[in-house]
C-alpha cells in the first residue's frame, strides 16, 4: 500500500470519527441528565483530537511526494 493509497484510509476513519462526533453533539442538546452530558463532553474531548489527527494524516499521505506540499512539522522529523 502506498502512502498515496493511506490516506483514503485515514480519510474514511476521519468519516467515521465526524459521524460519531456529530451523533454525541445531537445527544447531548437532547439530553437532561447533568451525568450523562458530563459523559457525552468526556467522549468529544477524546474523538476531536483524533479527527484533526485523522485528516492531518490524510494530507500528509495524499500529498507527501509533491515538492510544493509544506508538510505539517508535527509529523516531521
Amino acid at each position: 500500500m502506498t502512502l498515496y493509497e493511506m490516506s483514503f484510509t485515514y480519510e474514511q476513519s476521519a468519516e467515521q470519527l465526524r459521524r460519531r462526533i456529530r451523533q454525541l453533539e445531537q445527544a447531548a442538546h437532547r439530553t437532561t441528565d447533568s451525568h450523562e452530558l458530563r459523559c457525552i463532553h468526556r467522549r468529544l474531548s477524546a474523538l476531536t483530537p483524533l479527527l484533526r489527527e485523522a485528516r492531518e494524516m490524510s494530507s500528509l499521505c495524499r500529498h507527501y511526494y509533491e515538492r510544493s506540499y509544506h508538510k505539517n512539522e508535527k509529523y516531521t522529523l
